[in-house]
């Protein structure tokens, strides 16, 4: 039976999740120090890492490069790198090619059980990332892995950045809204410190203290009654914030991608967020649930602060951004799951709540999600 809401429209859900990491831990202690060694000629470098690693939130994070958990004199991504050694982009290609693959399969099996849906029943799959690209893509290698129906609708979004894996939420539902019966495989796969830049400069020592690598899944569908203990997709809404462009860039460079992610991101969605989210909720609104993207500490601290959230509010964004980094488009779905798997732990009743996520533009996206 689909579920329908009072207008008689279906209700798209997230049915299941599936997420997985690669095995290398990163500790935020011990990269910090070997930072410190590296920097050890730029005194100035070494204050700025030690605190902004320290600050930023973030204790363990999962890597797919062994070289970055090894010994400094091993490790080509570091400043104290000569620069010939430094991994060229094709080389960090080569490695995301060889990597995104295998634990993109893990999250996707791993949604497709937690779902109980059947792979020859998916209709569509949409695949995103922003920190890796080869062709044929991530998608065309699930369908044949997954043993999808080589017919499915393919759907990749590509170097759309952190905000990517709740547009492609967003977009499911739009998906299902048009066709009831869909069934929609998202596989998000990020590998962000295949970028990390050998460079002492506070822009490349920023994205370096707090980005991991990670894959997530779910299943998109309406659910039926064998489904309990699931996340229900409302209205959405993406907008682009004025006057931010240059805030969060990603470019390709010679080794990697290059990022510059302005401090001035907490504030400007402090100025425009709060018009935005007027907009979306009605007056009577009072969100319970927010599963905020923690694309960086002061992210989180701005909306706690803005839409007067207590702690247990944030907590679920506050601990994936503990215990593993900031995962780019991949991350939201970590975030829904902690809270999904707490709620059912607690066997919670029926809560509403958003999904935000925000990305270069500066973009955000908005989602009223429920949890049945």
């Amino acid at each position: 039976m689909i579920m329908e809401s009072d207008k008689g429209a279906p209700i798209a859900s997230i049915l299941g999740i599936g997420t997985a990491v690669p095995p290398y831990r990163i500790v935020q202690s011990e990269v910090s120090a070997r930072l410190a060694e590296a920097l050890s000629d730029y005194p100035d470098s070494v204050r700025w890492a030690r605190r902004i690693f320290k600050q930023c939130g973030v204790e363990t994070r999962y890597t797919c490069e062994p070289s970055l958990v090894g010994s400094t004199a091993a490790c080509r991504y570091l400043p104290s790198s000569p620069l010939e050694e430094v991994p060229t982009t094709r080389e960090r290609m080569d490695v995301y090619k060889r990597e995104s693959m295998p634990l993109g399969l893990e999250a996707a099996r791993l949604a497709l059980l937690d779902s109980r849906a059947d792979p020859l029943d998916v209709t569509h799959i949409i695949t995103v990332s922003c920190t890796g690209q080869y062709l044929p893509g991530l998608d065309a290698l699930l369908v044949k892995e997954l043993q999808l129906s080589p017919h499915v609708n393919r759907i990749p979004l590509q170097f759309l950045g952190c905000a990517a894996g709740l547009k492609a939420i967003c977009l499911a539902r739009q998906l299902i809204a048009a066709a009831p019966s869909a069934t929609i495989l998202i596989v998000c796969v990020e590998l962000c410190t295949l970028h990390i830049q050998p460079s002492g400069k506070r822009e490349a020592l920023f994205g370096a203290s707090f980005f991991g690598d990670g894959a997530s899944a779910c299943i998109v569908g309406c659910a039926g009654d064998e489904h309990q203990g699931y996340l229900q997709l409302g209205e959405d809404m993406s907008v682009l914030l004025p006057d931010s462009s240059e805030e969060m860039v990603w470019e390709v460079g010679n080794r990697g991608f290059d990022l510059y992610l302005s401090p001035n991101i907490p504030r400007i969605l402090g100025q425009y967020l709060p018009a935005e989210l007027d907009r979306f909720l009605r007056v009577e609104d009072k969100p319970e649930l927010w599963a905020i993207h923690p694309g960086g500490r002061g992210i989180v601290d701005t909306l706690q602060d803005l839409c007067a959230l207590t702690d247990e509010q944030t907590s679920y964004s506050r601990r994936i951004l503990r215990d593993y980094g900031n995962l780019s488009s991949a991350t939201i779905l970590f975030v829904l799951q902690e809270m999904r798997d707490d709620l059912r732990r607690r066997k919670s009743g029926r809560a509403a709540g958003l999904a935000l996520a925000f990305g270069p533009g500066v973009t955000a996206e908005i989602i009223r999600i429920a949890y049945v």
